[in-house]
């Protein structure tokens, strides 16, 4: 609970930290991203090709990022930054339908509020700020070199307990802000966790 300001300090902010993934969207949007850029029976074929790992991972035997990595690497390292935006850019604007509208109005509903909005996902932010710009966005960063992508993670994954590192250095005194999150999945529980208000699978109605 937000404490009462006495006139000795300022009355706390509110950040609300959203996830994507299953939050705001319907769905994976890494797969969807993948089957927009390359097509279906190349995202089957890739998907077939990283099957072993992807169930070590799932028994989590194999960690979540680096397979994540190794799949990105596979279908988009060598492209060219510029180009890679512009896809991006294209797939959400073609695929607004991913969208969830209730957690599109809440979205901006926070915003209307005056509080400070935050897009925490593990998704590349490279397709994740097209989707909702202006908003601020805290996402897996990837590595370019020579203006191309190296296929490789600038980042962390921005999962899990990252979620909350990365949040804490971008809003850092905690004690000055009331924390409003939404989430929907494993990856999400330590943000939850460390929120005033949390909401576990919103916007599903």
């Amino acid at each position: 609970m937000a404490a009462a300001n006495n006139g000795t300090r300022p009355p706390q902010q509110t950040v609300y930290a959203f996830d994507f993934d299953g939050t705001l969207t319907t769905r994976d949007t890494l797969i969807e991203f993948i089957r927009y850029a390359r097509g279906t029976a190349a995202l089957t074929a890739g998907v077939m090709r990283y099957s072993p790992l992807l169930v070590l991972m799932k028994l989590r035997l194999y960690p979540n990022w680096k397979i994540k990595q190794r799949i990105f690497a596979h279908f988009f390292g060598g492209m060219a930054a510029a180009e890679f935006d512009a896809l991006c850019a294209r797939f959400a604007a073609d695929n607004t339908q991913l969208l969830r509208p209730a957690g599109v109005e809440e979205l901006h509903r926070a915003r209307s509020r005056g509080g400070q909005v935050v897009i925490v996902s593990a998704s590349i932010d490279n397709w994740v700020r097209p989707f909702f710009p202006g908003i601020h966005v805290l996402g897996t960063q990837i590595e370019t070199e020579g203006g191309c992508l190296t296929g490789r993670f600038r980042s962390a994954n921005c999962y899990g307990k990252e979620k909350v590192g990365r949040l804490l250095a971008a809003y850092p005194d905690r004690r000055s802000y009331r924390l409003i999150a939404y989430g929907d999945s494993r990856g999400d529980s330590e943000l939850l966790a460390a929120a005033d208000e949390a909401h576990y699978k919103p916007f599903r109605k």
